[in-house]
């Protein structure tokens, strides 16, 4: 199994524990995705894969029609997505994706965690090109040979097709995202989550006591209320 699986499995061992910040996450992604494609979800697919995710997540539905109607009903004019590069301790990069009313406050939350933790707040451009940017769905595993669908999606755009506890999980690059999901629902394949992410191209090992000092950082940016997605570029294996 490839990079991208080795990522996903170190990622959900140690994050995205906490359920009041992901359903908080997922709650932006619903305003978002009213904003750039409007609130129906057959003829917007942004928003049809984050209901997806809602339902995956065990979302109260009072939270899913709250994020709709503050979506329909709020001025969401200001609500924008922003993207922070910047160096922990150690030299990792970090990338922290946003979604904000106000810039101002998370410009200073950002910086602030940052500096706080031993990091440095970067420019624009100054790591992103260390990562690359993939889409992902997971669907329920109905007995289909993974090797034969990722022969079929390679012409759509996979990279990797793999089978794990939660399913089938397939990655690809973040433009093959409309085309794969097209796929799956004409062939019927039952869509549990969607998504996209940030992979590092490279590794970074850390000692232990090096580790805990960058995760300290992470930990802070992923509790601010506008942080979506940390990513970054320490390994997360248990191997120093």
């Amino acid at each position: 199994m490839g990079r991208a699986f080795e990522f996903r499995k170190a990622r959900k061992l140690k994050r995205w524990g906490k359920m009041a910040k992901t359903f908080s996450r997922i709650g932006k992604d619903i305003v978002m995705a009213i904003k750039d494609g409007g609130p129906d979800p057959e003829s917007n697919s942004r928003l049809r894969a984050v209901m997806q995710n809602a339902k995956a997540a065990n979302m109260p539905k009072e939270n899913v029609e709250r994020a709709i109607k503050k979506a329909k009903d709020k001025d969401t004019s200001n609500y924008k997505e922003v993207i922070f590069e910047g160096r922990a301790p150690h030299g990792i990069a970090v990338l922290v994706e946003c979604a904000t009313d106000n810039n101002n406050r998370t410009v200073a939350n950002v910086r602030h965690c940052f500096t706080k933790r031993g990091g440095s707040l970067g420019t624009a451009g100054s790591v992103e090109f260390m990562f690359d940017r993939t889409c992902n769905f997971r669907i329920t595993n109905d007995g289909t040979d993974p090797e034969e669908l990722e022969l079929e999606l390679i012409d759509y755009g996979a990279d990797e097709v793999f089978v794990d506890e939660d399913g089938i999980i397939i990655y690809a690059p973040f433009e093959s995202f409309g085309s794969i999901q097209k796929y799956l629902e004409e062939n019927e394949k039952e869509i549990l989550s969607s998504g996209f992410e940030r992979i590092p191209q490279m590794l970074t090992k850390l000692t232990p006591e090096q580790k805990e000092e960058v995760d300290k950082m992470l930990e802070m940016l992923e509790e601010d209320d506008d942080t979506q997605n940390v990513y970054h570029s320490m390994d997360e294996s248990e191997e120093a």
